[in-house]
């Protein structure tokens, strides 16, 4: 896997996950792993002992629901995920109301978040949903929720090296503009 960002986005259960750690395993060196994932109720715990098990163990492995971590600059990196950073950071942020502001200091963060891995000389694996496919949510709540993920994903995509989308265990490999009017 060459250096610079790769993007994996899908939808639930599509393989993105899956892929990542496959690529780790692949991987020559050092591998770590970051998990956003927090257990607010047995669904979660039982879905985060799963992932956990599919780890290698002799990978490192940082908890950090708020994105907030120091990550070694070789290596491999792998993120997962960014649907349930976006989410912590929905429900643990003081300025959530009024939506923009919200939406304002999510794209800081993730700008921030991509500085950091630009200085990176090994290669980073990013994982996230695509939730913007389904129907229009019925609550401001989760519209909200679905409009800011969308916003992260575009801001990840564009930062990009690579960009993947999964489906059903299918990977497509995704164009940007540029490339696509080029």
């Amino acid at each position: 896997m060459p250096a610079g960002i790769t993007l994996l986005v899908g939808g639930a259960r599509s393989g993105k996950s899956a892929l990542a750690v496959r690529l780790g395993r692949s991987f020559s060196g050092p591998v770590t792993f970051v998990a956003t994932a927090t257990a607010g109720d047995d669904d979660m715990v039982e879905r985060i002992q799963r992932h956990q098990d599919e780890r290698p163990s002799g990978w490192t492995t940082i908890e950090s629901p708020s994105l907030v971590a120091d990550f070694p600059l070789g290596g491999m990196l792998i993120i997962d995920c960014i649907t349930l950073w976006v989410a912590n950071v929905l429900f643990t942020s003081a300025e959530v109301e009024p939506t923009h502001r919200f939406e304002q200091v999510l794209a800081d963060r993730a700008a921030t978040l991509l500085l950091l891995l630009r200085q990176r000389t090994g290669p980073t694996i990013i994982v996230t949903n695509e939730v913007g496919l389904g129907i229009v949510p019925d609550s401001p709540l989760t519209r909200t929720y679905r409009d800011a993920l969308g916003r992260v994903n575009s801001q990840l995509a564009e930062a990009a090296d690579r960009s993947m989308f999964l489906a059903a265990g299918r990977v497509l490999p995704l164009l940007s503009l540029t490339e696509v009017f080029t």
